[in-house]
């Protein structure tokens, strides 16, 4: 009991402070967390008030990739308040100065709001490769190093796998890049890097996704083991604010490393954890840059289904 107290007690500290400090997706965010309301149940509440809002929406407001523009919207910002428990105009003012600060309407963050949209358009370029998401392999290991360039940008991120064949005759593994809000995946390279050549390469636009064949240079047998590198060059969006992973089932060992240029330097980071793209997240974890390296890290030792990343802020 007295560790659930703590906890409550971390969840009100954070959320007072977020409504203090802003911006407005984190006060949200934490206001969701502390009442431990899901989603759904939100959304249940708001059409309640007589006000329609999807959980997709809800969870793009609470992640910074959408802010509540139309008039119904801004009703669900005040009807949240209450059903929230939260003070008269506190998330309508945090709101508010958001709409003042300069720069773009939707932060340009690798969020999930691209990664919904673009399910289709996956399903669509996995299908032009012949490819689908089971890829007849088990992963292992996985190691991912990210580099956030002068720009603030996403400058390249390289992934080295391990993993095991559960199927007959596999030969490669298609790689799929979600890039930031107002990417070009058309400017972006994928070099094959160790143990494997570049196929087939192809990419959509308006979300940002692409996808690329790595062909090993063998047919796999079940149980036969392959280790593999691989790299995106990027650099074709804005300043971005997080590198998130989703896992659709259960795997091997994950390791995230964010490395940033030594003039464009965070003032924090993060870890956190997702269920879905719809569920609030949680299991942050303040993480501490190291000096020479100008790096974070995180590990999860087995990977359980669902998304795990690292977010920072840059003032």
């Amino acid at each position: 009991m007295r560790h659930g107290i703590q906890h409550a007690d971390v969840d009100t500290a954070e959320l007072e402070t977020a409504l203090r400090d802003g911006p407005f997706h984190v006060a949200l965010r934490a206001a969701i967390a502390a009442r431990g309301l899901p989603l759904q149940r939100v959304q249940h509440h708001l059409s309640r008030y007589g006000v329609k809002v999807g959980v997709t929406s809800l969870s793009y407001w609470q992640q910074g990739a959408r802010r509540p523009q139309r008039p119904e919207s801004l009703r669900a910002v005040r009807a949240l308040e209450e059903i929230l428990q939260l003070p008269d105009e506190s998330l309508v003012r945090l709101l508010a100065q958001a709409e003042e600060r300069p720069g773009p309407a939707h932060p340009a963050a690798r969020s999930y709001r691209s990664r919904v949209e673009a399910s289709g358009a996956l399903e669509k370029l996995l299908a032009e490769l012949g490819a689908s998401l089971d890829s007849g392999l088990h992963m292992l290991g996985r190691h991912e190093r990210v580099r956030i360039g002068s720009r603030r940008e996403l400058s390249e991120h390289d992934s080295q796998h391990i993993v095991r064949a559960h199927k007959d005759g596999i030969d490669r593994y298609v790689a799929v890049h979600h890039g930031d809000p107002g990417c070009a995946p058309e400017h972006m390279t994928v070099h094959a890097l160790e143990n494997c050549r570049t196929g087939r390469v192809r990419w959509h636009h308006d979300t940002g996704v692409l996808v690329a064949e790595l062909l090993f240079d063998t047919r796999l047998r079940i149980g036969d083991t392959c280790l593999f590198r691989y790299g995106v060059e990027d650099g074709t969006a804005g300043a971005s604010r997080e590198y998130v992973r989703d896992f659709g089932s259960p795997g091997g060992q994950y390791a995230l490393e964010v490395r940033f240029a030594e003039d464009a330097l965070p003032v924090r980071c993060h870890r956190f954890t997702q269920h879905s793209a719809a569920a609030p997240r949680s299991g942050r974890q303040e993480l501490t840059l190291s000096g020479h390296h100008r790096s974070v890290h995180m590990v999860e030792p087995r990977v359980r289904s669902g998304i795990v990343g690292i977010g920072w802020d840059w003032e």
